[in-house]
């Protein structure tokens, strides 16, 4: 017999007899992970339930029920006639609109395909076997996955008051393997958010190996004036984390965007894959930057949608998190089984039990029909 052959042989032998798999060669910081779990879609519990799919009530995903602003969507029709040319790689006109917007240089800026990208290339470009993640307890998921992903130690700090970042805390935990350190503002799950002066204390004693990612996918909804662009402006190494997802509507197209030093946008433009932001995304994206109407309308919407909430919340005695986003936070008891009732109902919410929080339920704010559709049936299920 051939050698080659013979040692083929031996090879599918041996992997025979020890019942390799070829599970055993992969990475194993992806073998080991546990995969993000979004929303449960409407397309599947319609199926699921033998319901139309316009009588569920999904509001599990945090997404904009007023929909994109009618600019993008026209934007976005008027391009589809053009999608078998390649998009501007480089995000040309959305990366000058967005420095124009923010008072920063075209070289301060990157576009992604959803702020999650962004927190993926951040990792990329800063995080090795050994390096440290600091983040606050109750944190986005997506956090904890790019650092175990990349063989990164990711350090959890528990919030002061139980849901408001412990930035003291946080600095503290700093040591000289620290890369990143996230802070989520307003904070997703939990709606909390720390202040402008809380920020300016914080990032002044951070020391300089460190990058500071303030994800503020949420900030248009918070009612409260925050600048932490203020920080890239003085040459800090912060990363500020924007999105077209909430406000703008715009979560199908995936499209986000960094504000930073232009070293760093150097950093996480190298790291992107070719033509990363689709060419929809881009012209979506730049019109819905000029439709401010829609962004008052969404974020009036939230507005009112929270303290509908919040009255009905009160009303049951039940704990929740003053929200600063598009969403509120509740203790329902179970958040699990409340989940699954509703859902029977073909109303969607999102369990908390993945956070460690057991008791709660995640609520986004629809309009005015979903959200009393949503308060009809919790009321239902808590009374029984």
């Amino acid at each position: 017999m051939p050698e080659r052959r013979l040692a083929l042989v031996r090879c599918k032998g041996i992997m025979s007899s020890n019942d390799m798999s070829i599970i055993s060669y992969a990475n194993q910081n992806v073998h080991e992970l546990v995969a993000y779990q979004p929303g449960k879609p409407i397309e599947e519990t319609a199926r699921e339930l033998g319901l139309r799919p316009e009588d569920i009530v999904k509001l599990a995903s945090n997404e904009n029920s007023l929909g994109p602003s009618p600019r993008a969507v026209e934007a976005m029709s008027r391009a589809a006639c053009g999608m078998h040319i390649y998009p501007d790689g480089a995000s040309f006109a959305l990366r000058s609109r967005l420095a124009a917007e923010h008072g920063v240089s075209f070289a301060n800026t990157a576009v992604v395909n959803g702020s999650s990208e962004l927190i993926e290339l951040l990792g990329h470009a800063f995080l090795r076997p050994g390096a440290e993640v600091i983040a606050a307890d109750y944190a986005f998921t997506l956090y904890p996955i790019v650092a175990r992903l990349l063989g990164a130690r990711y350090i959890s700090i528990p919030n002061r008051d139980k849901w408001i970042h412990n930035l003291d805390a946080m600095l503290e935990a700093v040591t000289p393997e620290t890369r990143l350190i996230f802070i989520t503002n307003p904070t997703n799950p939990v709606g909390s958010m720390v202040t402008q002066q809380e920020l300016e204390h914080f990032v002044a004693r951070v020391p300089e190996h460190v990058v500071v990612a303030i994800d503020e996918a949420y900030i248009e909804f918070a009612g409260e004036a925050t600048d932490s662009v203020r920080f890239v402006k003085e040459g800090r190494n912060v990363v500020v984390l924007r999105t077209f997802s909430k406000a703008y509507g715009l979560a199908g197209a995936r499209c986000g965007y960094a504000i930073t030093t232009p070293e760093i946008a150097d950093l996480l433009n190298k790291a992107r894959s070719p033509f990363n932001v689709n060419a929809f995304a881009q012209v979506g994206a730049l019109a819905a930057l000029d439709d401010k109407e829609h962004i008052a309308r969404s974020v009036q919407m939230v507005t009112a949608g929270r303290l509908q909430y919040v009255r009905f919340f009160e009303s049951l005695g039940l704990e929740y998190v003053p929200s600063h986003t598009n969403f509120i936070l509740v203790n329902v008891g179970n958040g699990v089984e409340v989940f699954r009732k509703a859902l029977a109902q073909g109303v969607i919410m999102r369990p908390m039990a993945a956070y460690g929080l057991h008791e709660y339920i995640r609520i986004t704010i629809g309009n005015s029909r979903e959200n009393d559709r949503c308060i009809e049936v919790l009321t239902e299920i808590l009374q029984k």
